[in-house]
């Protein structure tokens, strides 16, 4: 009884989803459920049951989240998979909430971290790359595989002019920092953060503070690495030390460098592909763990960018056919 009401949810706003989705009537009697509709729309509506079924015997809460990437699953004919990403721990945060990852590619991505010595991963916003990467930088620290966690990004403004900021150097960069810093404190408090900056075992600071060392017994990462230069992202890459792991996150799709300037991260899946010990992971809308609007909006923008390819492209062939006919 107590996996049909978490499967129907509150005000049966899970069910609601499934019955909007796939044309049918969902009913709960008792401890049986009873799917009516056209026999396909049914099949596909009780895979999905068997799905959330599946995540809440794990212990998983339903969320709008979570029912709408299981209907993506049974689309794909994947359901079966749902077992692969749930339930695994990555970390406790400090207030005792179980850090898991909620999707396929986020399964895949905390696998690569765990075999990898650097890891690359390129999605949209609202993925869990950095999220995912400092809870694993956490369980590291914490099993005393590494003995510093190293958080860096660029300090690029976001196609603003933020101008003068006041305060010493630290203060000027911590706008740059705050998501790291963010997350940071939901994993081990702000309290034991601070405890950890000032023995060095954690350091939170600018791409450029990076240049000239050499980082040993680390778990390190690179944050909107989509806004480094080739340059700053080399320079970052060589920083390894012994016993250390590299995560490089970045979205190629919100590169605010300027337009004449290469993005380091673009490069580097070209360069570093093939690479042993590099892995790389890609996200997509599908694996937006925000609000579901996240993924309307990447969807809305992917599909404005590629009509403006198609008619750029079309505009060029004219253009060479005007000139080839003069």
């Amino acid at each position: 009884m107590e996996h049909a009401v978490e499967l129907f949810g509150s005000f049966d706003e899970n069910v609601r989803l499934l019955e909007k989705e796939y044309n049918v009537v969902i009913i709960c009697r008792g401890t049986q459920v009873k799917v009516t509709g056209e026999p396909e729309d049914v099949a596909s509506a009780v895979r999905a049951v068997q799905g959330l079924l599946s995540l809440i015997e794990q212990g998983e809460q339903l969320t709008d989240q979570n029912v709408r990437y299981v209907m993506t699953l049974v689309k794909e004919g994947r359901e079966e998979k749902i077992r692969e990403f749930s339930g695994d721990c990555i970390c406790i945060t400090a207030k005792g909430r179980p850090i898991k990852a909620k999707t396929l590619a986020q399964k895949a991505y905390v696998d690569t971290i765990r075999s990898s010595t650097i890891t690359i991963a390129v999605g949209p916003a609202g993925t869990g790359k950095t999220y995912l990467a400092v809870a694993m930088a956490v369980r590291a620290f914490r099993g005393q595989e590494v003995n510093r966690i190293i958080l860096t990004r660029p300090a690029v403004e976001a196609g603003e002019k933020l101008g003068f900021l006041p305060g010493d150097l630290q203060n000027k960069v911590d706008p740059y920092l705050r998501p790291l810093y963010d997350a940071l404190f939901e994993m081990v408090g702000p309290e034991n953060y601070q405890r950890f900056v000032e023995k060095g075992n954690i350091e939170v600071a600018p791409l450029a503070y990076m240049r000239g060392r050499t980082l040993d017994d680390s778990f390190i990462i690179l944050d909107e690495a989509q806004n480094t230069t080739p340059e700053q992202m080399k320079m970052f890459l060589t920083r390894l030390g012994y016993n250390s792991k590299i995560v490089v996150n970045g979205d190629i799709t919100q590169i605010d460098l300027p337009a004449i300037k290469r993005s380091g991260l673009v490069e580097a899946t070209k360069i570093l592909k093939g690479v042993e010990d590099i892995a790389f992971i890609r996200f997509t809308e599908r694996d937006v763990v925000r609000h579901r609007l996240v993924q309307n909006i990447i969807k809305a923008y992917e599909k404005y960018d590629e009509g403006r390819n198609k008619e750029n492209g079309a505009r060029k062939s004219y253009h060479l056919k005007s000139a080839e006919g003069n």
